[in-house]
């Protein structure tokens, strides 16, 4: 005999779900229903109203289905599968069958509790209501052979499935609403990630065709370094086109993490394209990347590009070094300025510097659980480094 494969008996509750909900809330009524009919079962009910018991007919069978059947409609249709129930529960108690499906009602009023998102007081005062005549029948047929006390009770007993069904209700609204803001607050963390990109790309390209731009201003009598200038500012333009594109994958369903990492080299060419903008450059790269480093490889390339950035807008002709250190357990990077440019300092303290970009790689950095730091050097210029722990996830 061939075992049942694991994989299959663990599609056995995903297959179950696809299922509809009436399908799926049938079988407990058909339960019931068939344990009513047990004879062993017959007059051994719920007894309310002291009743003699009476032997099972035809109206039994119709006050037992009536019970146990609408069950199957006690999410979608919670008030009908209570009505349903509660005339079979009223049939049967006065006739006296006493029957096994009494015990459908806690699990009806349960479900109304449970399900039911408007006119719940409404509903339970309704069926409160209905339940008085009812006891007053039972209590006069009985000939006072139960006490009003008793009808009481049992009316608290009632209470008892509807306390657990709104119970449930809250629980699963306040469910809910912790999911809702785990989604508000996925989706602002993903927002305020796709702007720090949008920041780092089209700062870093914007600021660089504006530097070979105003540039080639002066080269009109040069046209060998006009053109080069003109060319310079198209590929730099192409580039950013291209990042961003990749930008806008990140909002395709299908995006992986793998296209997130700049290809390899692609710091020298960053560094290529700030030379061109008229930024002396010296760039040092040790060791190799890893082949994964998660986020750590995006987030060191981001550090080299905003610095790089910063030092074009702020610190325009000044000797710049870059210096990036894969390791096996992390990447660290050193963007320096030397101060001597046209216009030298820090990108917070220039005009129209926020320092937005620094506070998000400063973010990034303490989400991967590295060190940032970016300030002022004491000989003048700036200074950008980072830890950051490689294997990081993204």
């Amino acid at each position: 005999m061939r075992p049942v494969p694991v994989i299959a008996v663990r599609r056995v509750p995903e297959l179950w779900r696809r299922f509809d909900v009436t399908v799926r809330d049938l079988p407990l009524g058909l339960l019931i229903l068939a344990a009513a009919l047990v004879p062993a079962f017959h007059n051994h009910g719920t007894q309310l109203g002291g009743l003699p018991g009476r032997p099972f007919d035809a109206l039994a069978v119709v006050a037992v289905a009536l019970q146990c059947l609408p069950l199957a409609v006690r999410r979608r249709w919670p008030v009908v599968c209570l009505a349903l129930v509660s005339v079979g529960f009223a049939v049967d108690q006065l006739r006296g069958y006493h029957s096994f499906a009494g015990t459908a009602m806690p699990v009806a009023l349960l479900s109304v509790a449970s399900h039911l998102e408007r006119h719940r007081r409404a509903t339970a005062l309704l069926f409160s209501a209905a339940y008085v005549p009812l006891a007053v029948a039972l209590y006069r047929l009985g000939s006072g052979a139960e006490s009003p006390v008793e009808f009481g009770l049992y009316y608290l007993a009632l209470a008892i499935p509807w306390g657990m069904g709104s119970w449930l209700r809250s629980t699963r609204a306040a469910e809910a609403e912790r999911r809702r803001l785990v989604a508000e607050h996925t989706r602002t963390a993903e927002r305020a990630r796709i702007a720090r990109e949008l920041h780092d790309v089209v700062t870093h390209h914007v600021t660089a065709m504006v530097v070979q731009a105003e540039a080639a201003r002066y080269l009109t009598a040069a046209p060998d370094r006009l053109d080069q200038a003109l060319t310079a500012v198209t590929d730099t333009g192409r580039r950013a086109i291209t990042d961003l594109r990749h930008l806008l994958d990140l909002l395709n369903p299908d995006y992986g993490t793998e296209a997130r990492t700049p290809a390899v080299g692609r710091l020298l060419t960053l560094v290529e394209q700030t030379r061109r903008a008229g930024q002396p450059v010296e760039f040092t790269e040790e060791g190799m990347p890893a082949e994964s480093t998660g986020s750590a490889d995006l987030v060191a390339y981001r550090i080299v590009q905003e610095a790089l950035t910063n030092a074009l807008k702020y610190a325009h002709g000044s000797r710049t070094s870059v210096q990036v250190h894969h390791g096996t357990r992390e990447i660290t990077v050193e963007v320096s300025t030397d101060g001597s440019g046209s216009r030298a300092g820090s990108p917070a303290g220039s005009p129209g510097g926020s320092g937005r970009g620094l506070a998000g790689l400063r973010e990034r950095v303490d989400v991967l659980g590295g060190d940032f730091s970016a300030g002022v050097r004491t000989g003048g210029g700036f200074v950008v480094r980072a830890r950051i722990p490689a294997r990081s996830p993204s």
